[in-house]
Parts: structure tokens; C-alpha cells; sequence
């Protein structure tokens, strides 16, 4: 990737950055960091994320099109990855901080390069603590995840299973006293274990894009209200669904209505609820 890379100073830190304990020494920057009155969201999850919990990321980060918002994460796979490539897709500035150096000899996860390589066509930012050519090690993960903790006014965890590192960057968002956003998971799913315990505890519960503008203190678009209810670009399963919820309806009942095989059915349920198209009560589902 031919970008110029730069050192940066504490003193060139954005200042929430600087302000949290045992702020980076220097960083390493490449490419080009947001504006200043751009708010920023981390957003963390599970490596073996689910096609729910991407679904769940992608729907909710398109609907922040057009809004001052650049969207961080860790380049990793999975949840990482697709919070990126939402974003790319979405035209939001993103900013990548992998556990390694900049360098792409070294840049890591390997699998993930091309993605680096977007964002910086993009206008988006690569950023490490670590030397260019420093290879990543186990234990530069949870450090580095401090730093986007450190640039976010808010931080959405998507998925996180008991054992997840997802964990610990929920626990510095309490520590740094930013606003700690979870997507809900089934009852008994074990990847939404880490977001039910935090929603139990106070976290602030997101379904659909809006939930995020208020946490960010962004006033949404009067056509956000008109726009979210109009189902002009519906996938064909999801069109068929929504027809099939002219009247309130179990899920089974949904589904067995639409003949959609389940798994896809229930994926496009989904997408539509955190769309504001449809909403779950009283065990029916319904459009909103």
C-alpha cells in the first residue's frame, strides 16, 4: 500500500485519547484521521460471528449513512472485518487498528489486507501503536483495544461469547466512561451471552440505527422518520415477508405463509426489525 506513514505525539492525540490510562507513547498513522467534530463508534464482536450478528452490524451501520460518524474497529476477522466493509459500503470514514505494525509485510490479519487496502482508498485511517514491521503477538490484542476504546464516544458490542476478548473492551468502556451499546441475541445463544450480561447491567440496547444517533448525541434527518418505514430496496425474501405481515403473525406463522426455508426467513426477520420495518410483540410479529 503506497500511503505515507506518520508518528504522532500524545500532543497530536485526539483529546479523549489522551485522557485515558496509560495512553499510547506514539502512533504510527496511515492514512487520513477524521474531522474534529466527528463522533466516533467502536464496534467489537466475536471472530466466528454469526450471520445474525452480521446482518445485525451491516443494517444498523448503513443506517448511519450521511451522519458525521467514522466507525473503528480491530481489522480482525469476523465482526471486525464486517463493521469495516459496512462502513466502505456505506461511504463512512473507518479507522482500522490491527494488533501488528502498518507495514504490509506484516499487517494482520493477513486474510484482511485487501480490506486495509480499502479503507485507505476510502479515506479512512490505519493506526498502530507498534513499529511498522512489528509482527502481532497474542497479548498486543487486548492493549490495542484499549486505543479504540480511547477514540470512541460510544462502543457496540455486537457478540461476544463467556470467554470473549470482546469482554474486556466492554469493561474499558466502563472504565473510560464511554457509553456501552449491545445488540440483543436470542435466549440461550451463546454468542449473545456478553451483550445480555451488560444490558442486564445498564448497557444501553440498540435494534436499530436510531438507538446509535442518540448515543452519539446526533440529531437524526427529519426523512430518517419517513425513509425507515418505506420498503423501497427490500431483498426479494424480505419483500416477501413483509407482504406476508399485512396482519400481525407468530413466526411460524410467517413462515410457513412466505415458504421460505427458516434459516433465511429468520435472517431476513432480522434485517427488517432493525430496519424499523417490522417489530416482535406479544410473541407476533407485526410491521411497525
Amino acid at each position: 500500500m503506497p500511503y505515507e506513514m506518520t508518528q504522532i505525539t500524545p500532543s497530536d492525540y485526539p483529546p479523549s485519547l489522551r485522557e485515558i490510562p496509560e495512553p499510547p507513547k506514539a502512533l504510527w498513522v496511515q492514512g487520513t484521521m477524521p474531522t474534529k467534530n466527528t463522533k466516533v463508534l467502536a464496534v467489537v464482536g466475536s471472530r466466528a460471528a454469526t450471520g445474525y450478528g452480521k446482518e445485525a452490524v451491516s443494517s444498523l451501520i448503513k443506517g448511519l449513512t450521511g451522519y458525521p460518524i467514522s466507525i473503528v474497529s480491530g481489522l480482525a476477522l469476523g465482526i471486525d472485518a464486517t463493521a469495516h466493509e459496512a462502513a466502505l459500503d456505506a461511504g463512512i470514514h473507518t479507522i482500522a487498528i490491527p494488533g501488528s505494525g502498518l507495514d504490509e509485510s506484516v499487517l494482520y490479519p493477513r486474510a484482511n489486507r485487501g480490506i486495509a487496502s480499502r479503507i485507505l482508498l476510502s479515506g479512512g485511517a490505519l493506526i498502530s501503536e507498534h513499529e511498522p514491521k512489528y509482527r502481532a503477538h497474542p497479548y498486543d490484542f487486548p492493549s490495542r483495544n484499549r486505543i479504540m476504546v480511547g477514540l470512541a464516544n460510544a462502543v457496540l458490542i455486537v457478540e461476544a461469547a463467556k470467554r470473549s476478548g470482546t469482554l474486556i473492551t466492554a469493561r474499558l468502556a466502563s472504565e473510560y466512561n464511554r457509553d456501552l451499546l449491545c445488540i440483543p441475541h436470542r435466549i440461550g445463544d451463546s454468542h449473545g451471552f456478553g451483550a445480555h450480561l451488560f444490558l442486564r447491567l445498564g448497557a444501553t440496547l440498540v435494534t436499530e440505527p436510531l438507538h446509535i444517533l442518540e448515543a452519539l448525541g446526533i440529531p437524526p434527518d427529519k426523512k430518517y422518520y419517513s425513509e425507515k418505514r418505506v420498503p423501497n430496496d427490500l431483498s426479494k425474501t424480505e419483500s416477501v415477508l413483509y407482504n406476508a405481515l399485512s396482519e400481525p403473525r407468530s413466526r411460524d406463522e410467517v413462515i410457513r405463509v412466505s415458504q421460505i426455508p427458516t434459516s433465511d426467513a429468520l435472517t431476513a426477520l432480522v434485517s427488517l426489525e432493525l430496519r424499523g420495518l417490522i417489530k416482535e410483540e406479544y410473541g407476533a410479529w407485526r410491521r411497525a
